[in-house]
């Protein structure tokens, strides 16, 4: 008798072309240019070739949009889990007061609500930004879990490099300081945990690393791995796989719209990494690292996981964010 898999869940930060301009400090994104009706197709595509459900984290500003309600909601019909990616997708999230923070949220779960018709129990920080205001109203707002912490040591490193691509004023980069972490970020849990408030208790769900060593197995980082060797980054995938079942952590992987878009498609985000390749080929590495991810573990979303997960089974925390 075969043994079962164990579970782990698969997510996709929907970040839109305006999005990442605006975080990289490119004009123009205030006219919000938007790559999604190529993107959301193909990905739905590809998930249903694979059998698979996963979660969606929708920003409210796309959702806000009515010419992305269609695409929006065929998400939703496809069977996904609909989570919350803030409103205007400002990686400095962290900095908001309480007062702008209520406003952030509440403004994007109606927004996401509208365009798709599920409410969201689940939410991720744009930039992994995340505060202990923000866990204290996610509880309060009556949210499932959260899943804005990046547990690696490389963030200081991906922010120096995306700095030196970006064309972002003093002041702007004051407000990015903390664009993917800090490198204390590395000391947290690769296994889910619990925020402890006083609003109660809320379920944290890391974005994995790979145990112990910390680094980042997320299908972005594979993809620039596959530009110097696809064979590499696959054995890079399936050790990490390894480890995770090795140490009983359920992983929790992350796709991104760039893992599914090409030059082919768009010159405008050539300063990210693989994107001097084209969709087809990038579209079928996703493909094969959703294979083995499936052959080593049960793939779920992100409610789901969190529901067998649970706070009762979890070790709590404390939230210790500074701004």
């Amino acid at each position: 008798m075969q043994e079962p898999r164990p579970l782990a869940s698969l997510s996709l930060d929907l970040d839109n072309q305006w999005s990442y301009m605006k975080t990289h400090g490119d004009a123009g994104w205030e006219s919000l240019p938007s790559y999604l009706d190529i993107v959301v197709p193909r990905v739905l595509q590809l998930l249903k070739e694979k059998g698979l459900t996963i979660t969606f984290f929708i920003v409210g500003l796309d959702a806000d949009q009515e010419r992305n309600h269609a695409v929006l909601r065929s998400i939703a019909e496809a069977g996904h889990e609909i989570g919350n990616h803030s409103f205007h997708h400002e990686p400095w999230l962290h900095l908001y007061s309480q007062e702008q923070l209520l406003t952030e949220i509440t403004k994007a779960e109606t927004a996401i609500e509208q365009a798709t018709g599920r409410k969201p129990i689940g939410f991720r920080g744009p930039g992994f930004s995340l505060s202990s205001d923000l866990i204290e109203l996610l509880t309060q707002r009556g949210y499932l879990y959260d899943a804005s912490t990046f547990p690696t040591y490389l963030g200081p490193i991906a922010r120096a490099y995306y700095f030196m691509k970006s064309r972002l004023s003093e002041n702007d980069l004051k407000e990015r300081k903390n664009l993917f972490g800090s490198f204390s970020d590395g000391l947290r849990p690769t296994k889910a945990y619990c925020w402890r408030s006083k609003a109660g208790e809320l379920i944290e769900i890391p974005v994995t690393t790979m145990p112990g060593l910390k680094l980042p197995i997320h299908v972005s980082y594979l993809l620039f791995l596959s530009d110097f060797s696809s064979a590499l980054a696959l054995a890079y995938f399936r050790t990490a796989l390894e480890v995770c079942r090795w140490t009983g952590t359920q992983p929790s992987l992350l796709l991104h719209p760039l893992d599914f878009l090409g030059c082919d498609d768009t010159t405008a985000l050539s300063f990210f990494p693989a994107m001097q390749l084209r969709s087809p080929t990038k579209v079928s590495f996703v493909g094969r690292v959703l294979d083995l991810f499936r052959e080593r573990f049960e793939i779920v979303p992100m409610e789901r996981h969190a529901k067998h997960v649970s706070c009762q089974n979890l070790n709590r925390v404390a939230p210790d964010f500074a701004k």
